[in-house]
């Protein structure tokens, strides 16, 4: 004789088992887009750096191709790297040698933000 099961026999997932999986999905997703995220702020802000490390660099090679020593004091302006406006500061001061300057080179986001994203200090000599 032959028995009958009464019940289902049926293979699947149940519905707290779905909502588990994707609870754990949700958490791996955010985690990861923290990780992207964090990760382009980085990129751009190196970029950034990098760009106005030049602005100084350019800046300072134009002083030296003047091949006179710039009065002492504080110049401002701008320069536009990249298609990204930067501004730079330039601070000449004497050194004991007359025949020597020291130039230090500041560049920044905005002309009233305090935070350099480049310091770059060089001396200019009098030939």
């Amino acid at each position: 004789m032959m028995r009958r099961r009464i019940g289902r026999n049926i293979a699947g997932f149940t519905l707290i088992e779905m909502l588990v999986a994707l609870a754990i999905l949700a958490i791996a997703l955010a985690a990861v887009q923290r990780a992207v995220s964090g990760s382009l702020d980085n990129a751009f802000e190196l970029k950034q750096r990098l760009l106005a490390g030049w602005v100084a660099e350019n800046r300072l090679a134009e002083l030296r191709a003047l091949r006179t020593l710039p009065p002492t004091g504080e110049t401002r302006g701008e320069e536009s790297q990249a298609g990204i406006r930067f501004h730079w500061q330039s601070q000449v001061s004497t050194t004991p040698n007359p025949y020597v300057e020291r130039v230090e080179i500041r560049v920044g986001a905005s002309a009233d933000n305090p935070h350099a994203l480049a310091i770059l200090v060089g001396y200019l000599v009098n030939r």
